[in-house]
C-alpha cells in the first residue's frame, strides 16, 4: 500500500504528512514544470545535419577507462551505419558525448538514433556497472543551411583543448570522424568560438 499523503494534502485534510512527501508535493506543486523544446518530429527527419550533447548521469566523469570509451564509440559507429547516418565528428569527453550527425536518407530519423544508441549504452553499462549512464534528454541543434559544418565539428573537436586535458585536438583519443572529415591540424586556439555559441 503505497503513501497517501499527498491525496491528503491535495484535499487540505488535517492529517499528518510526512516529511518526505512534503519535499515531493512541494517540488510538484511550487516549481515549474520543465518541458523539453522540441521541434516537431518532422525536423529530424531526411539529409539534415545535427549537432547533439549527451551527458552522463549527474554528470559524473565515467568517460575515462578506455575499454568504456572504446565499446560506446563503436556502438555509435555502428547505430549510425544502421540507422542511414553519418558521423562527421565526435568527442567523447569525461562526462558527456558532442557528435555531428549527418541523415544519409529521406528516411533517416534523429529521435531514433539517440533513443536506439542510448537505450543500447545504457543498458550495456547497467550490466557491467549496475548504474545509470546517461541523463534525461539531450541537446540538440539542426544545423541551417548556411551554417558551415566545419564550425561544429571543430566546436566538437576543441573540447579537450578548451578542458585543459590536452593541448592540441588531434592528441586526444576519443575524439574524430567516422565520415573522413579532417580536424584542421595545429589548431590549438584555446578560446576560439564558433559565431553560434
Amino acid at each position: 500500500m503505497g503513501c497517501s499523503c499527498r491525496d491528503h494534502l491535495l484535499r487540505r485534510s488535517a492529517i499528518r504528512v510526512c516529511r518526505y512527501c512534503i519535499i515531493i508535493i512541494m517540488h510538484e506543486l511550487l516549481l515549474p514544470k520543465r518541458r523539453p523544446v522540441r521541434l516537431s518530429k518532422f525536423n529530424y527527419l531526411g539529409h539534415q545535419i545535427y549537432f547533439a550533447t549527451l551527458c552522463s548521469f549527474q554528470k559524473a566523469p565515467v568517460f575515462r577507462k578506455g575499454a568504456l570509451c572504446k565499446r560506446l564509440l563503436e556502438l555509435l559507429s555502428s547505430e549510425a551505419t544502421a540507422k542511414d547516418f553519418s558521423i562527421l565528428a565526435y568527442c567523447l569527453m569525461p562526462d558527456h558525448l558532442h557528435f555531428l550527425a549527418k541523415g544519409l536518407r529521406g528516411s533517416s530519423d534523429f529521435l531514433h538514433i539517440l533513443k536506439t544508441f542510448k537505450l543500447k549504452s545504457s543498458r550495456n553499462y547497467a550490466l557491467l556497472s549496475g548504474g545509470a549512464l546517461w541523463q534525461r534528454g539531450f541537446f540538440e541543434h539542426v544545423l541551417r543551411p548556411t551554417e558551415p559544418v566545419e564550425s561544429f565539428a571543430w566546436y566538437i573537436w576543441l573540447n579537450p583543448v578548451r578542458r585543459g586535458l590536452v593541448s592540441s585536438p588531434e592528441e586526444y583519443p576519443y575524439s574524430g570522424s567516422f565520415s573522413g572529415l579532417h580536424m584542421p591540424l595545429g589548431w590549438t586556439n584555446r578560446h576560439w568560438r564558433p559565431n553560434w555559441k
